[in-house]
């Protein structure tokens, strides 16, 4: 299994609640996004031209949208993926779930840690990684890029950063700053996929911008 040997930041120091928190909760949400996504049903929209991503076809730079995340981690769970999660609490929360899915959690932000976590998911991607990054985590605004994903492009010499953007035809929407999904049970999950984009912080927002522009756009 491959581990980062770029020194990461010094870890948080957790109260015995969040500990208790830490051990319990993301055991128990693994446990249900895969007895909620078993029902699921998944298909691949590709745009002309385009292809979508396939599992052992690393490495690659991918971005997409936080909302779309609990789908995206069960649809690419056990594919050999380093996805960047936030150093906060909440961060850990989903970081310790993504990895009982399959990925390796890189934890940084555009906050904090930020050089740390870019360098580990270089080598991530040097070892053959896929690398995901929440285009606007970990705080929003929603739907605007961050540079994160175009940064570690241009970091390994990538010439093309990839997108796509996860919608379920049945879900419940909560009331956070990205509007998350939660698919309903049954329901059919579409991942979009608008094609590869130079390593450019506006190309990679034109691509997410393209793969929501697809999942809205009426059926023919």
């Amino acid at each position: 299994m491959w581990r980062s040997q770029v020194e990461s930041p010094v870890p948080f120091i957790y109260t015995t609640k969040q500990r208790i928190i830490l051990a319990v909760v993301p055991r128990l949400a693994s446990l249900l996004i895969r007895l909620l996504c078993c029902t699921l049903r998944f298909e691949d929209v590709v745009a002309p031209g385009a292809a979508a991503a396939e599992r052992g076809g690393g490495p690659g730079v991918y971005a997409f949208w936080h909302r779309s995340l609990l789908v995206a981690a069960y649809r690419f769970r056990g594919w050999k993926i380093a996805i960047l999660i936030s150093r906060s609490f909440d961060g850990e929360l989903i970081a310790r779930t993504v990895e009982l899915l399959g990925f390796t959690a890189i934890r940084g932000s555009s906050s904090r840690g930020g050089a740390v976590a870019l360098r580990q998911m270089a080598e991530a991607y040097g070892a053959g990684h896929y690398c995901a990054i929440t285009a606007d985590g970990p705080r929003g605004p929603a739907q605007v890029a961050k540079p994160g994903a175009s940064q570690l492009a241009q970091l390994v010499g990538a010439e093309s950063v990839g997108a796509f953007y996860a919608l379920p035809d049945k879900a419940w929407v909560l009331k956070s700053w990205d509007r998350f999904l939660i698919p309903k049970p049954f329901s059919t999950v579409r991942i979009y996929w608008p094609g590869l984009v130079a390593p450019e912080l506006e190309a990679v927002q034109g691509a997410l911008d393209r793969a929501v522009g697809m999942a809205e756009a009426p059926v023919k």
